[in-house]
Order: structure tokens, then C-alpha cells, then sequence
């Protein structure tokens, strides 16, 4: 990893010579054309969670939006694009994750553990439910609101489905019960996806036509604290011998943060109900292209060692975790990576270039406090990663 200030100034210089090159050469090429110009999505100050955009077009009615959450990650790409859109926003959250975020905006305190006093006696067209990760929070708030909200949206995930057996996935792929879950109703620490298909359940209870659920895959770019993706940037602009998982033409499938908020207001503008996948690029991404893509828009003297599945699993490297964004296509698994999403597609929804989520990402890596920096949550150690490929080396006796 270069240094300091090196370090910033050479990724901005990179920045602006990207940013600039897609804008000219390739972004209309490679299926997305920025609503407002350049300076809307592109520029710098943009890149930043609840930084200055501004340049989008009007939308075609003006909307009263409660956002159940709004402060970190997806939500201030959603309040930004919302402001410049014109609608009216009101944020309901605890006042703990970056209060200073959006002055102009109401903002309502209370706790979805139980204290939603400040929701009552109000009405909004639509609410946006980012925040909520337990069936109960959806309860409390889908029952206080169904009388004062039009529309319900609800940011799921894509692990609410009980497997990934079907190619092409689609939304219609059943979800989580306790059965498929392997617990009992009732017990405790539920997994993850079981939480988020009980959440989807209790939207759907209490607005039974007025609902719109969205399962994201990983979500990626700038504002994201997780490292899933950030990995990547990170570990190829430092250089060296990289260790790539699996097979090359492994499939995935993710979506930049400002390409979901930025969809799910125009969803709500347009009035639009239903269940949808939110993940891309609609072709899905072999590991190569993604990997070579992030690399294009450093200097770094990269190169990639590939290294089987098997391999990586009797070493302890797990897929997802130790290996962000990568998830062999296993028996089970075929089709985690391999979504149609040609209805999402066809209700708006588009994807800007790896390129640029890439630089962005680095962009926000490095704008981050040096002790975040220090330590990614997600990723192998270097010291893990050379060990790994030293036994990979010596497996084939070879050098590297």
C-alpha cells in the first residue's frame, strides 16, 4: 500500500483520467449514461455518502418520503438523489449514525425497538425501509403506518431465498421458512436470511397490495463499511502476486449502492409494487473481468495466481469472506450469481460502469480514518494470502 498523501494524490490523479475517459469514450457503451451530466454522478463531492450531487432532472410528481433509517450507506445516496429529484423527505432514525448529515431535511427521533411516537398522527406516499433486519422492527412500524403510507418498500437481501439451485433465478424462487432454515420458531439468533423473509412476510401482511420489496445482492461503493468489495480496490492497488479465487469464469453478480438508491426512488415515483431482484450486471461477471476491470483503473504491477475452490477450502479460505464478492457455482449454488433480472431491467433499473464504482470506492477508502484503513473487515490478512500461496506454489512445485 503506498502512503499517505502519495498514496491519495495518485488515486485522484487516476481518478479524474478515469472519470474523464468514460464520460468521453465508453460509459453510453457500457449501458449507462448519467442522468445529469457528468458533475451529477461522477464528481468527486458525489461519491461521498450525503456529498452534493445535484443535476438530476425533476421527477414527474413530487413526493412526501419517510426513510426508516436514511444516515449511513444506501441512505444518504437516497436522500441525495431524492433532494435533487425534488421530493420532500423525513427521516425517522435514533440521531446516532451521522446526524449532521442533511440539515435541510426533517428528521424525526425514535427507536424501532419500540419508540415511534414521533411516526404518529402523520402520512407519506411512500416509506423506505432500509434499517430493518428482524421481523419484529417491520411490525412495529408496518402496523403503525399501514393507514398512513401508500406505498411500503423493504431493502431485503438475496439470502432471503432457501437456495440457489434454480439458473436463472428469478424473484419468484421461494424464500426462507423455518423448515428450510433448519430452526424452530422461537429460538434465538435466526440466520440472517430467515430474518430478512420474515421481514418480507410482515410487509406483505399488513400492506398486502401496496408493497415493494427489493433483494439486493452485495452491496458496493463508496459509503460501504463492510470491505466485502472494498477488498478488491484495496488489495490490487497495493500490488504484487494476488490470490484470485477459484475459476475464472466463476459468476458474479453485485450492485453499486447509488444504482439501488437511486432506482428505488424512481420505483417509487412511478408507483411500482411488487418483488425485485437488484444486482448486476444483467449478463452475470466471470471473477476475471471483475478482477482485471478493478485493475485497469490503478498503476499498481499487479498479476493474479488462480487457485482452485478445493484447494482454498482445505486451507481454511472461505468464499465470501476471506474471498469477498467470489462464491463457487456448488451443488446448491448454481445459480447464486446467475439472476435474469430482465423485469428489473425493464422498470429502470441500470448499472454504471465497474470502473467507476471502482475508483469511487478507493476514493472512499482513503477519505476513511487510518485506523479503519489499517484493518479491512473482509479479506485474507497479507500474511494469510502469502501463506496460502506458498502452499499452492509448493502443491504444483512451482515459483511464483
Amino acid at each position: 500500500m503506498t502512503g499517505g498523501k502519495r498514496g491519495r494524490r495518485g488515486s485522484a490523479s487516476r481518478r479524474d483520467f478515469l472519470k474523464a475517459s468514460v464520460l468521453v469514450g465508453g460509459a453510453a457503451g457500457l449501458g449507462w449514461v448519467p442522468e445529469g451530466g457528468a458533475e451529477s454522478t461522477l464528481g468527486g463531492r458525489s461519491a461521498q455518502p450525503g456529498g452534493e450531487g445535484g443535476g438530476h432532472p425533476p421527477a414527474p410528481r413530487r413526493l412526501r418520503i419517510l426513510i426508516l433509517g436514511g444516515t449511513s450507506f444506501i441512505g444518504p445516496h437516497q436522500v441525495r438523489y431524492a433532494l435533487d429529484r425534488g421530493h420532500e423527505i423525513t427521516l425517522f432514525n435514533r440521531g446516532q449514525t451521522n446526524p449532521h448529515l442533511f440539515p435541510e431535511v426533517e428528521k424525526l427521533r425514535g427507536d424501532r425497538n419500540g419508540d415511534l411516537k414521533s411516526l404518529e398522527g402523520r402520512s407519506w406516499d411512500v416509506c423506505i425501509d432500509n434499517s430493518a433486519s428482524t421481523p419484529e422492527w417491520v411490525t412495529l412500524s408496518a402496523s403503525l403506518l399501514r393507514d398512513a403510507v401508500g406505498i411500503y418498500m423493504y431493502v431485503s437481501s438475496r439470502s432471503a431465498y432457501a437456495d440457489f439451485s434454480a439458473v436463472p433465478m428469478t424473484a419468484a424462487h421461494p424464500t426462507h421458512t423455518y423448515e428450510t432454515a433448519g430452526v424452530q420458531p422461537g429460538s434465538p439468533n435466526l440466520p440472517y436470511g430467515l430474518r430478512k423473509a420474515l421481514c418480507e412476510r410482515e410487509v406483505m401482511r399488513f400492506f398486502p397490495d401496496r408493497y415493494t420489496i427489493f433483494r439486493p445482492a452485495l452491496i458496493v461503493g463508496p459509503g460501504d463499511l463492510t470491505d466485502r468489495f472494498t477488498y478488491w480496490p484495496v488489495r490490487i492497488h497495493r500490488g504484487g502476486e494476488i490470490l484470485a479465487p477459484g475459476d475464472p469464469s466463476d459468476p458474479c453478480q453485485i450492485i453499486d449502492a447509488r444504482d439501488l438508491s437511486e432506482w428505488m426512488i424512481r420505483m417509487a415515483e412511478e408507483g411500482h409494487t411488487g418483488i425485485y431482484n437488484a444486482l448486476g450486471p444483467a449478463i452475470p461477471r466471470p471473477m476475471d473481468q471483475l478482477l482485471y476491470g478493478i485493475r485497469a483503473v490503478t498503476t499498481a504491477e499487479a498479476f493474479f495466481t488462480w487457485v482452485p475452490a478445493d484447494f482454498l477450502a482445505a486451507h481454511n479460505v472461505r468464499s465470501y469472506t476471506d474471498m469477498p464478492v467470489w462464491s463457487p457455482p456448488g451443488p446448491g449454488r448454481e445459480g447464486f450469481a446467475r439472476f435474469d433480472i430482465s423485469p428489473e431491467v425493464a422498470k429502470g433499473l441500470r448499472f454504471r460502469p465497474l470502473a467507476v464504482t471502482a475508483v469511487d470506492t478507493l476514493e472512499y477508502y482513503f477519505s476513511r480514518p487510518e485506523e479503519e484503513r489499517a484493518a479491512l473487515r473482509a479479506g485474507l490478512e497479507p500474511d494469510r494470502e502469502a501463506q496460502v500461496l506458498k502452499a499452492w506454489r509448493e502443491a504444483r512445485g512451482s515459483r511464483p
